[in-house]
């Protein structure tokens, strides 16, 4: 993670927004932990961070961050280059060869397409109702 600048007026500023919104105990901020020393807030956010009505998170990698904002482990590949089941990257890797083996199936069939028109049955037939009007 690299560090930003101007972190102590971005977090005032957020925490501002979300005072006059209302704080819920569920508002935070994520930083790089590097800019954690150097943050100076005035009192309000402080005592709002004391009392667990706002929250600030100091992350080392983007994998804390994502388990911050999910609530799920992130997940570290063992030595066979497999995520623990259930995890974000191994949800992630599912998704992603779904998706690659959908694609390489597409297309798939080699028949011209008068003999695909033939196939049509009952079922299949199209629908010749008209397109209804977008606003």
């Amino acid at each position: 993670m690299q560090a930003i600048g101007g972190g102590t007026a971005k977090i005032e500023g957020y925490f501002d927004l979300c005072a006059t919104r209302g704080l819920t105990g569920e508002q935070s901020v994520m930083l790089p932990y590097n800019n954690v020393k150097n943050l100076v807030l005035k009192d309000e956010v402080r005592q709002a961070v004391t009392s667990g009505k706002f929250h600030i998170y100091g992350v080392h990698t983007i994998d804390e961050s994502i388990e911050i904002l999910t609530g799920i482990p992130a997940g570290e590949v063992d030595s066979d280059g497999i995520y623990p089941q259930g995890s974000v990257h191994w949800l992630v890797e599912k998704r992603l060869k779904y998706m690659a083996d959908a694609a390489k199936a597409f297309g798939k069939d080699d028949k011209p397409e008068d003999e695909k028109a033939n196939e049509v049955g009952e079922k299949d037939q199209v629908d010749d109702r008209p397109e209804p009007e977008l606003p």
